[in-house]
């Protein structure tokens, strides 16, 4: 792994790039199988008799794909320490089999801890897009950084 970035690296304002992920029917059956065992996660014809309209993610498989996302794309290439909590998670619209989706984080606020200098702590908004555009989930995370000057 190259250089990790540190909590200096960061504006407030800044958008990050966290990629695409597309969904498969395979996967949204072994996760609900294992999860969230419900008719719409589980069987296509009940999914498109839901008001989901279609074969459609748990919204905990949503949540962890948006995890792997922040994963790879900007928490595993950072001095990232964890995080205290999600505060806020929205499910807008059903994340479908078939669908290429598309995430980004934005950075909010920042500061250092009071408590722990060496650490600091942003708090994101992340939002999840569709091919079309639709926003289809938006969660509110903190994360906490490794402050470069602390090294």
């Amino acid at each position: 792994m190259g250089k990790l970035q540190h909590f200096e690296d960061f504006e407030v304002g800044q958008v990050i790039d966290l990629g695409t992920y597309a969904v498969t029917a395979a996967e949204i059956k072994e996760f609900a199988r294992e999860f969230d065992p419900q008719a719409f996660h589980l069987d296509e014809a009940a999914g498109k008799a839901s008001l989901l309209g279609g074969l459609a993610a748990s919204g905990w498989h949503v949540c962890a794909m948006m995890m792997r996302l922040l994963a790879e794309s900007w928490l595993n290439k950072s001095a990232s320490m964890g995080s205290n909590g999600v505060p806020e998670v929205k499910w807008l619209k059903p994340v479908l089999a078939g669908e290429t989706l598309s995430a980004a984080v934005t950075i909010i606020s920042k500061r250092v801890s009071s408590k722990r200098p060496e650490m600091g702590i942003f708090q994101c908004v992340v939002e999840l897009f569709n091919e079309a555009g639709e926003k289809k989930s938006e969660m509110t995370a903190v994360v906490f950084m490794r402050v470069k000057a602390a090294c």
